[in-house]
C-alpha cells in the first residue's frame, strides 16, 4: 500500500523558524514532526511513502532518504520525495501521484502530531464501502476549524453527538449557533483511486475546500472516526510547547517514542551530549545546547547548539538553534529564529526575533 504524506507548506505562522527549515522539518520532541505520521504509516504496514513537497524541499530530501532500508522484522520500506514546482493545495499536490496510485492510499499530513491508529481507519474503510474515510479530531470549541457532520446512516441525518460514521456535511469555522458538531478534520485519509478522477489536472486543488465536499454532492459514500489520543496542529509556535508538554506528560500511554540520542529526567527531554548545569523545567533541549550555572530555562523548546548564559532566563519560548541567550537576558513568550543575535541584558516579551528584520515584515 503506498502512503503519501503532504509536507508543501511554507508555515508562514511559524516564522523566523519556517525561514530556514519547511514546516514539517519543525521538532517536537527532538525529531521532525514529519516523522509522526511516517511512524503511524509504517506501523500500519505500509512500505512505500512518498512525500510531496514544496517549499525548501532539499531539506525533506535529504530526510526521508533515511528512511528507506530494512526494519528491524526484515520488511523493507522504500521512501521518496515529489518536489512541487509550484504550489498545488493538498488534492493538486497529491494529484501529481495519480498514474502511481492504483489501489488504496493513506494521505496524511506532514504538519501535526497525532496518535493515529490508521489499521482501524482502514478496516473501518472497508467494512463501509467508503471511497473516502477520514480522521476526525474532537474539539472543546470549533469556530476556529473545518467541522463535520456525521450519520449512522449512508443517507441520513446529521447527529453532533456520532464519533463514528458516515460524512454528511462540512462547515468551515462555524460560530457557536452554526455548529452542528465539535469533531474536525485531522488530515489523515484513506482514498480509493478514482477520487483523483475530480483533482483537475495542473490546478491547485484542496482536499478539504473542494474535492471533499464535491465527492459528498455527488453522493459518493465518505466515512469517518474520531481518533483517540492526541492529536496537534503545530502551526503556532506555542503549539510546539503545548504538543511537547502533553507527550511527555502522557509518554506511557502513546505509540511515540524519544529519539535514542536523547534523555528522559522528570519533565525534561535534552540530548545526550547536552549540559544542563543551570535550572530547566519542563521543557526539550537538542544537541550541543549548554545552560551555565545560573542560567534558567522553563516550559521551553531550545534547538541544536543553544546557549544559556549565567543569569539568563528563557521562559515560554521556542528558540532555533545556535541561539547565544546572554547573561542577564529574559525571553518570555518569545520566537527566536536560527543564529539570532540577542543583547545582553535586554528583557524581550512576546516578541519574533530574527537577524533579518525583513522576513518579519514579509510574514507579520
Amino acid at each position: 500500500m503506498l502512503g503519501i504524506i503532504m509536507a508543501g507548506g511554507q508555515g508562514s505562522r511559524l516564522m523566523p523558524l519556517t525561514a530556514t527549515r519547511p514546516k514539517p522539518m519543525v521538532e517536537v520532541l527532538g525529531r521532525p514532526v514529519i516523522d509522526f505520521v511516517k511512524d503511524a504509516m509504517v506501523d500500519a504496514g505500509i512500505h512505500e511513502i512518498v512525500v510531496t513537497t514544496g517549499y525548501r524541499g532539499e531539506q525533506l530530501q535529504a530526510h526521508v532518504d533515511g528512511w528507506s532500508g530494512t526494519l528491524a522484522n526484515g520488511d523493507r520500506i522504500s521512501a521518496r520525495i515529489n518536489q512541487e514546482s509550484t504550489p498545488m493545495g493538498t488534492a493538486g499536490s497529491v494529484g501529481l501521484l495519480r498514474d502511481h496510485i492504483t489501489t488504496t492510499c493513506v494521505v496524511g499530513s506532514g504538519d501535526s502530531v497525532a496518535s493515529f491508529d490508521i489499521a482501524s481507519l482502514l478496516a473501518a474503510h472497508r467494512k463501509h464501502g467508503a471511497k473516502v474515510t477520514m480522521a476526525l479530531w474532537e474539539v472543546e470549541n470549533p469556530s476556529e476549524f473545518g467541522i463535520v457532520g456525521l450519520s449512522s446512516l449512508a443517507g441520513g441525518e446529521v447527529d453532533g453527538d456520532l464519533r463514528e460514521g458516515y460524512i454528511r456535511r462540512f462547515l468551515e469555522k462555524p460560530t457557536p449557533e452554526e455548529a452542528f458538531s465539535n469533531v474536525i478534520n485531522a488530515g489523515l485519509y484513506i482514498l480509493e483511486p478514482e477520487v483523483f478522477e475530480y483533482v483537475p489536472v495542473g490546478e491547485k486543488f484542496d482536499f478539504s475546500k473542494q474535492l471533499f465536499p464535491q465527492l459528498l454532492e455527488m453522493g459518493w459514500p465518505m466515512y469517518a472516526q474520531t481518533i483517540d489520543g492526541v492529536w496537534f496542529d503545530v502551526g503556532q509556535p506555542f503549539e510546539l510547547i503545548k504538543a511537547q508538554a502533553t507527550l511527555m506528560q502522557r509518554y506511557d500511554d502513546l505509540p511515540f517514542s524519544y529519539p535514542v540520542s536523547y534523555t528522559n529526567i522528570g519533565d525534561v527531554l535534552h540530548a545526550t551530549n547536552a549540559e544542563l548545569n543551570g535550572s530547566v523545567k519542563r521543557s526539550v533541549l537538542g544537541s550541543k545546547t549548554f545552560v551555565h550555572e545560573g542560567g534558567t530555562v522553563v516550559d521551553s523548546l531550545l534547538m541544536d547548539g543553544c546557549t544559556v548564559e549565567s543569569g539568563a532566563t528563557v521562559s515560554g519560548s521556542v528558540v532555533g538553534r545556535d541561539v547565544l541567550i546572554p547573561n542577564n537576558t529574559v525571553l518570555d513568550a518569545c520566537v527566536v529564529g536560527d543564529g539570532a543575535t540577542l543583547v545582553a541584558g535586554r528583557r524581550y516579551v512576546n516578541e519574533k526575533i530574527a537577524n533579518d528584520a525583513n522576513i518579519l515584515e514579509k510574514h507579520l
